[in-house]
């Protein structure tokens, strides 16, 4: 096993937002964690990382390849961070810095993990700009966030995450700020790379239909609580809670929609 969580808890400001929540990853397994909006699945990846505010309380266990990970000191999660694990926030927009370009941001972990100077660094925030399939890399990378679209910027935040080669990548809801279009080309750039390189994913999402694209496996969240785990073919075809029922009717629906959308008819 590459990461296991077990039993772990989560309380903030005296509530408890993950409740005994436990899992497994194994090297190279595509996981999703899919629940609604507070089930606990964003702070159950903030916790994996050390990253929950300030005044949370964690207990159980976090293990990364034997090495327990609640309670250790910041200095050491910050070499794991980056190198090992590798994330991808919800919003682009607000996880890259508006001041710094956009290549001094890629560059930025390979700098401090693989000691590169500024112009290595530069080649290398080119060659990962080229890698997430952004146009014309080597000026892109001199650009700022604003002067970028909402999927360029999602691409420059996965190639941050990506650019040292973790064997662990967390997406918390990649494309939930995207159009379906641009939404589709990500998804499918992130899983080709995920795949290309054999790590290890947990995928964050509230979309089941999103999640049957990049997961094996899901594991869904409800009240911070686990209420089911299995293939996601038979979250699919024969879940077993009413959590897991209610999420596939949306997927249906939501399927339905677009399909209805492109009839043919121009409307």
């Amino acid at each position: 096993m590459s990461l296991e969580v077990e039993s772990l808890v989560v309380e903030l400001d005296g509530a408890r937002v993950v409740d005994g929540v436990s899992f497994a990853v194994e090297d190279g397994q595509r996981l999703g964690l899919i629940g609604e909006s507070g089930s606990g699945k964003s702070m159950t990846a903030l916790a994996i990382l050390g990253l929950l505010p300030d005044g949370a309380q964690v207990t159980g266990s976090i293990r990364w390849n034997g090495t327990e990970l609640v309670g250790l000191p910041d200095r050491e999660l910050a070499r794991l961070r980056g190198d090992e694990i590798g994330m991808v926030f919800q919003e682009p927009r607000t996880a890259l810095n508006p001041i710094r370009t956009v290549g001094r941001q890629i560059g930025e972990s390979v700098r401090i993990h693989e000691r590169l100077g500024r112009r290595e660094a530069r080649e290398r925030a080119i060659a990962e700009a080229a890698r997430v399939q952004l146009p014309d890399p080597a000026s892109i990378v001199d650009r700022y966030p604003h002067q970028l679209s909402g999927g360029q910027r999602q691409r420059v935040a996965i190639a941050m995450a990506l650019a040292c080669r973790p064997r662990l990548l967390i997406a918390d809801e990649p494309t939930t700020a995207l159009d379906v279009t641009i939404q589709a080309e990500v998804l499918k750039l992130l899983l080709g790379l995920v795949t290309d390189e054999g790590m290890s994913l947990v995928f964050i999402t509230h979309d089941l239909a999103v999640l049957s694209q990049v997961a094996t496996h899901g594991v869904v969240l409800e009240h911070g609580r686990v209420v089911e785990q299995a293939p996601v073919a038979t979250l699919l075809s024969a879940p077993a809670s009413p959590v897991t029922q209610a999420l596939l009717r949306d997927a249906t629906a939501t399927l339905w929609r677009a399909d209805g959308d492109d009839d043919g008819s121009g409307a």
